[in-house]
């Protein structure tokens, strides 16, 4: 095809113009594929479990959820358990109800998973954030099963491990929200005094409260490749400082160099590592 200069020019301008392709329009069913950020691509979903829900061109964790999490570490057979709390409403928010049920439409009741199982034979108890209930917040919900979760595993001497992802403390609850960062640190701190074991797992993004609280206190803090770790994020600090800040902000590569995480570990080595920690980490092998 011979073009004229004039209309090449046109062409080309027209082209620079012209908005990002929706590659989604050329998927039959979108539910079916899941969207990779990093390297810009649509996988499909039911090839994903293969690899650990990781990006097999850029090695990118995708998000995943709680109940998925648990079903990659602990071995089959494992029992999903519940302590019975409270759904709340502490400062009558408006609407909270409606913005529940929206919520539970994918399945869960609230924010947080917990189930009781082994990992290559060795007893663990696992809560894990749903990022698909109001992002993994933290509010009295939350807060009360993961402290009755630490009380029951001081009686029973089990080690516990706790997937973090999260945007904060739930502004819908307000104080009462911002108490359960107390609630749940005081348990913990119990758990520990009794040489008991507890890993912390931060996904990306464990932020607010929930960083500031029990995800920073593991006797091994553990992250994610990638993982966005901190308290307040980094839009709300470069629009408060007016500087822009380093590409490796508040990322775990930085916070593992800086010393805020033990370790880094990907996703699909992370059932043989916390099953050696666990195993290590009993009688006079160095239980914190």
């Amino acid at each position: 095809m011979v073009l004229g200069l004039n209309r090449r020019r046109n062409l080309l301008e027209t082209i620079k113009r012209f908005g990002k392709f929706d590659k989604t329009k050329k998927l039959k069913d979108k539910k079916d594929f899941v969207y990779c950020k990093k390297c810009d691509k649509y996988l499909r979903k039911n090839k994903l479990s293969d690899t650990y829900y990781i990006c097999p061109s850029c090695d990118n964790h995708l998000p995943i959820s709680g109940k998925e999490r648990i079903d990659l570490l602990l071995d089959k057979g494992y029992e999903l358990i519940n302590f019975k709390s409270k759904l709340n409403n502490p400062i009558k928010f408006p609407d909270y109800e409606n913005i529940r049920l929206i919520n539970s439409k994918n399945g869960l009741k609230e924010a947080v998973t917990i189930a009781k199982g082994t990992v290559f034979g060795e007893n663990l108890l696992v809560a894990a954030l749903e990022r698909d209930y109001l992002m993994g917040t933290l509010g009295t919900y939350v807060g009360e099963e993961l402290s009755s979760l630490f009380e029951y595993a001081t009686v029973e001497k089990l080690p516990v491990l706790v997937f973090s992802v999260s945007g904060g403390a739930r502004m819908q609850e307000g104080m009462f929200s911002l108490m359960q960062m107390a609630k749940v640190t005081a348990a913990i701190s119990k758990f520990k005094s009794q040489e008991n074991l507890y890993i912390s797992v931060m996904t990306n993004p464990t932020m607010g409260g929930v960083s500031a609280s029990f995800a920073a206190l593991g006797d091994f803090n553990i992250a994610e490749p990638g993982a966005l770790i901190g308290f307040a994020g980094p839009r709300v600090i470069t629009e408060t400082l007016h500087e822009d800040l380093p590409k490796d902000f508040q990322k775990a590569e930085k916070l593992l160099e800086l010393g805020f995480i033990d370790v880094i570990v990907r996703r699909d080595e992370q059932k043989e590592f916390i099953a050696k920690v666990i195993k290590l980490s009993r009688g006079n092998y160095g239980c914190l």
